[in-house]
C-alpha cells in the first residue's frame, strides 16, 4: 500500500473494529478522533455526510461503514492475506459478512431495545432478521465446526463478525453460548486485536479521567 489511510473515529464507536482491521492490515495510517455532536455533524459531513464514524480516505476513495471498511482494506493490503483464495471461501466471507452486517446487527438492536416484544409470525417474517433466537441459531451453528469464518483460516470477515460476537460477549447482547465464547477467546488472542484495543482503551481512559 502506498498512502497513508486517513482514519476518522471515536474510540467509544465502532471505530474500534475499523481500527483492528487496519492492524490486521498492516496499513500505515493517521487517525482523526472525533468527539460527538458538532465534530461528526460539522466539515467532517465532506466525508460522511451522515455524520458518524468510522469512515477511512485512501488515494481518494471514501469508505464508510465498518463492515465495508473490512473488506476493503483486505483488497488494498493483498500482502496481509486477509482475503478469501477458494470460491468456497469466497462465498462463507461474504456470506457471513452480510449477515452480520444485515440480520445479527438488526435483531441485537432490536432485542437491547425490546422493539421486538410481542411480535406475531407475520411481523416477524416482515422483517429482515425474523427472530433473535433463530439469528443467534444460525450465527453459532455456522461457528460450531471451524474456527474462522472461511473455516481454519483468519479473513477480513472474521474482524467484522467476530467484532460482534466479542461485544456480544463482552455487554451481554448475545447469550453465552459455547461457540460464541471460543470464537472470542481466539480473536483475542491476536496481537493486532490486542494492539489496536489497547489504543482505544487508552483513549477512553483519558477521556474519562478528564471527566
Amino acid at each position: 500500500m502506498s498512502a497513508k489511510i486517513q482514519f476518522y473515529t471515536n474510540p467509544m464507536s465502532r471505530g474500534q473494529i475499523a481500527r483492528w482491521a487496519l492492524h490486521e492490515a498492516g496499513a500505515d495510517y493517521e487517525e482523526h478522533i472525533l468527539g460527538y455532536g458538532a465534530e461528526m455533524k460539522g466539515d467532517y459531513r465532506r466525508i460522511n455526510p451522515m455524520g458518524k464514524v468510522p469512515a477511512i480516505v485512501h488515494e481518494g476513495n471514501v469508505v464508510t461503514e465498518a463492515s465495508a471498511i473490512c473488506l476493503y482494506l483486505a483488497e488494498a493490503c493483498p500482502e496481509a492475506g486477509l482475503q478469501p483464495i477458494t470460491l468456497a471461501e469466497k462465498a462463507a466471507y461474504f456470506r457471513w459478512s452480510f449477515f452480520a452486517a444485515g440480520p445479527v446487527e438488526q435483531a441485537i438492536i432490536a432485542h437491547s431495545f425490546k422493539w421486538d416484544e410481542g411480535l406475531d409470525a407475520r411481523a416477524q417474517g416482515r422483517l429482515g432478521f425474523g427472530n433473535f433466537d433463530l439469528v443467534v441459531d444460525v450465527l453459532a451453528g455456522m461457528l460450531k465446526d471451524r474456527d474462522f469464518i472461511c473455516g481454519d483460516r483468519f479473513t477480513a470477515a472474521d474482524i467484522y463478525v467476530g467484532s460482534q460476537v466479542d461485544w456480544g460477549m463482552m455487554f451481554k447482547t448475545l447469550p453465552e453460548r459455547a461457540e460464541f465464547i471460543a470464537y472470542a477467546d481466539r480473536l483475542r488472542a491476536r496481537p493486532a486485536y490486542q494492539a489496536a484495543k489497547a489504543i482505544d482503551a487508552s483513549y477512553i481512559d483519558a477521556m474519562q479521567s478528564n471527566g
